[in-house]
């Protein structure tokens, strides 16, 4: 007995001890709960964050070697590269550089004209002739639209289980390449993207440009239609502000967010300005000259088909009535009263159940046929017949993907708790985030001021005295120029982003970016031009040991072509490429084994178009081109701000034996012999076109003696497996 006692004191205790170390462990649990999501801890801190603080660009500061500047940007550079000691890298080569500079601004090589135009041209403006035709080309907007459409999660297919075709998102693809080679102001790109509609409602670049919005993956079937709306809308407001403001707000969806200052108030404040949105996919954007005779030629058709629609209707509307009363005498007065309530006049609550219940009321071709006479149902197909002869002749009208004001009522915002539609609490009006307009002098509320549609956010970000949007752009044009931004994450600007390694040059850019109207190509050429973008990419013992992560810029940074741009490279120094400009996307080839068990992919008839550069193969977010692939295609569900770079063995795979590989180094041999005649002669020009400089002596000799055993063809293979090719020095 005394046994069972002593047996039953210790579990007794040792449940005790259980039941309070739980205890301890949730107090201790709430504890750091509380401290990471009080926004009161460490709110000085935040509070004072630089991104919040407004742009006031500093004087270029004083330097020793004066010698060495070449305009405003080295300053900066050298005065910190002068603090720490360590000296600037050497001068690029010529060849380097003019290799360095085709590739940035405009993804495809330089041909051997144009480097002996370089090399030989000894005026004082040599390398500013250079950037000027490379701006100018309009190879440049596929380039830097490259870019833009990583960061808008370009895509020409909605993804998920069916992942349909989206026939009409290349516009939106050209309008990007557009803008840039037409360097529109960014303050403009901004505004036509988010609001285009509202500033511009004329003109079709701004309609196509709102596609912005609607470019993230979409579950067409899904059984909850309320649902899939607020799946858009959260990823329009994540990465309007990713893009735009270079702010992680998507973190206080759900909750307010655990390191940054921003409650979920502000992450739904910024979604009713999208909330009152109606999503197109069939924007009209028929030009203005063009409108005149459109509308005639429609007025013609639907002359035509109207009377015949009108018949059918009154044969069919009597039996959909009855069997859709039918249905709907199964829902609450509410539904039933929403679906009564013709469209305009429906609120918006009546419009969510009307989304929500309308795939159950639905009446199919079926159940009319079910119900109709034999007599009936041969008129029926008599009339459909016409219809589909009628609409055969329909004018072609171009749509676009767009936003538009919803009419009646605007739908209302509500904050979300945990981010789930069912749990609503607060009514949310439009507004800002809190932390930037307490600290910025471009408001004094987080509200938005009357009528707070996208036109007013728009205005917001694009103001001058933002204290994001400038800083944010202009370091994505430094990452893009020097292998890595002033910032790091470059698309996060926030208390848990890395900090600028230059912060008076990344402000003093931001100024000198707005004072001159948002000029993209200004920016690109004043970055360039100086002798931070100029120098080699090798080291010095100096600056491997006191700047071996290269934080000062005390060289240029190596960095890999991306895929699109290799491919695009292979195609241009074989001979073969299509130059091209905008239309639908196309499918080149891919390997049978990237097929199995799909049709997704019909390879387009016209030859001619698999030779595009690579910006235009068609997107498909379910089968991605394999080549591009290997080389880190970002996902296209997300925002990329920047491109991953691995080292892998599919890559060196593919650049040995993709077909695109095999095809370009065939035809780049063929090219070879057309355009030259000694073995030494060949030899120089391979190199030329594929590494943009003349071979060694040794390399001269190596090729020679390859060729004795093997093909061209192979040799220029071999050279397309360098490190050389797919780098940038």
């Amino acid at each position: 007995m005394n046994k069972l006692k002593s047996q039953r004191w210790r579990c007794f205790r040792r449940s005790l001890f259980l039941r309070e170390s739980a205890t301890i462990a949730l107090v201790v649990a709430a504890v750091t709960f509380a401290v990471f999501t009080n926004t009161s801890i460490f709110a000085d801190e935040k509070a004072s964050h630089w991104a919040w603080k407004s742009v006031k660009a500093p004087l270029p500061p004083k330097v020793m070697d004066e010698k060495w500047l070449r305009n405003s940007v080295d300053r900066f550079i050298l005065a910190k590269l002068e603090a720490a000691g360590v000296p600037p890298a050497q001068p690029a080569t010529r060849e380097q550089l003019i290799r360095r500079a085709s590739f940035d601004l405009t993804g495809l090589p330089p041909t051997p004209i144009e480097i002996d135009a370089f090399l030989n041209d000894t005026s004082p403006n040599a390398w500013e002739k250079v950037i000027d035709r490379l701006l100018a080309s309009p190879h440049y907007g596929e380039r830097w639209g490259r870019h833009w459409l990583d960061l808008a999660r370009y895509a020409d297919s909605n993804g998920y289980e069916y992942d349909e075709v989206r026939p009409d998102a290349w516009r939106y693809r050209d309008y990007v390449i557009h803008a840039f080679n037409d360097n529109k102001p960014y303050d403009r790109f901004v505004r036509e993207q988010l609001a285009g509609d509202e500033f511009f409602p004329g003109e079709p670049e701004a309609i196509i440009a709102t596609g912005f919005n609607l470019l993230g993956p979409d579950m067409t079937d899904s059984s909850d239609q309320i649902q899939r709306r607020q799946n858009t809308l959260n990823d329009m407001t994540d990465t309007s502000s990713l893009v735009f403001l270079g702010l992680t707000l998507g973190c206080a969806r759900c909750h307010d967010h655990k390191f940054e200052p921003f409650p979920q108030t502000d992450y739904y404040r910024l979604q009713a300005f999208f909330t009152p949105a109606k999503f197109r996919k069939d924007v009209s954007i028929v030009p203005k000259e063009q409108r005149a005779a459109m509308d005639e030629a429609l007025h013609k058709f639907h002359a035509q088909l109207r009377p015949v629609q009108e018949e059918l209707h009154r044969l069919e509307e009597p039996y959909r009535k009855k069997l859709r009363d039918a249905k709907l005498a199964k829902f609450s007065v509410e539904v039933r009263e929403a679906h009564e309530t013709p469209e305009r006049e429906r609120t918006p609550a009546q419009r969510e159940r009307v989304e929500e219940t309308l795939r159950f009321v639905a009446v199919s071709q079926a159940e009319l046929l079910n119900v109709m006479s034999e007599e009936e149902k041969k008129h029926l197909r008599e009339l459909q017949e016409k219809i589909k002869a009628i609409e055969a002749r329909q004018p072609s009208v171009p749509v676009a993907m767009g936003l538009q004001d919803s009419e009646g009522p605007p739908a209302k915002t509500y904050l979300l708790e945990r981010g789930v539609i069912g749990n609503r609490g607060e009514e949310m009006k439009p507004g800002y985030p809190e932390i930037l307009v307490n600290n910025a002098a471009n408001g004094k509320s987080s509200e938005a001021k009357s009528p707070g549609g996208r036109a007013t956010l728009a205005n917001w970000i694009a103001d001058p005295k933002n204290p994001l949007t400038a800083r944010v752009m202009v370091n994505r044009l430094w990452q893009h120029h020097f292998g890595r931004g002033i910032v790091r994450t470059t698309s996060d600007f926030g208390t848990h982003g890395t900090a600028p390694t230059h912060p008076e040059l990344l402000d003093w850019l931001a100024e000198d970016f707005t004072r001159n109207g948002w000029d993209i190509k200004r920016m690109h050429k004043l970055m360039m031009m100086s002798n931070t973008y100029s120098q080699s990419t090798q080291a010095s013992p100096d600056a491997i040991q006191k700047d071996p992560d290269n934080n000062l810029f005390s060289r240029m940074n190596r960095v890999r072509l991306e895929g699109e741009i290799i491919r695009d490279n292979l195609l241009a120094v074989s001979g073969r490429l299509n130059p091209k400009l905008g239309g639908p996307g196309v499918f080149p080839p891919i390997p049978a084994e990237a097929l199995k068990g799909t049709k997704a992919w019909t390879v387009s008839t016209d030859k001619s178009e698999h030779t595009r550069r690579s910006i235009y193969i068609f997107a498909r977010r379910n089968l991605r081109f394999p080549f591009l692939e290997a080389f880190d295609l970002p996902d296209s569900n997300l925002s990329c701000p920047k491109r991953e770079r691995s080292t892998t063995a599919p890559q060196a795979l593919a650049l040995l034996n993709a077909e695109d590989v095999v095809e370009a180094a065939k035809a780049l041999a063929a090219r070879l012999a057309k355009e030259t005649t000694s073995d030494r002669d060949k030899i120089t020009l391979m190199y030329r076109l594929i590494l943009g400089r003349k071979p060694t002596a040794k390399e001269t000799a190596l090729a020679e003696e390859f060729i004795k055993e093997s093909p061209w063809s192979e040799l220029c293979r071999a050279l397309f497996n360098v490190n050389e090719f797919v780098y940038l020095d």
